[in-house]
């Protein structure tokens, strides 16, 4: 089964431009994993990015695995996850991340399709 692991941009991204992301990928059959990190992040950002509050709304009514990213930064923690488990695909929109994986890379196409790149 192929797996993503999803960035806070990522997902703030896609419920801005109202991207029905969890669907879309367990309609392909994708297992979508979060990290715990991403998960404060999100948090953080309920005051001031209204997405975030509907971003965290939607992860815990879904079916997603969460897990600990043994990293002080969210970004290294990924970019070390995905080093070490080259057959995940990474969803992010950050530069550095994307720079730095050689993994397969979860894009918005069109503004409204995800795509395997």
């Amino acid at each position: 089964m192929k797996q993503v692991l999803l960035d806070t941009s990522f997902i703030l991204a896609c419920v801005k431009q109202k991207i029905d992301f969890i669907q879309q990928l367990e309609e392909e059959g994708i297992k979508i994993i979060i990290s715990e990190q991403v998960f404060v992040e999100i948090e953080g950002l309920t005051n001031s990015k209204p997405e975030a509050k509907t971003a965290l709304q939607i992860l815990q009514k879904s079916h997603v695995e969460s897990i600990h990213l043994k990293s002080k930064t969210t970004d290294k923690g990924i970019i070390n996850f995905a080093k070490q488990n080259p057959k995940i695909i990474v969803a992010t929109l950050d530069r550095e991340i994307k720079k730095s994986v050689q993994n397969p890379k979860l894009i918005i196409r069109g503004k409204k399709k995800l795509e395997v790149v």
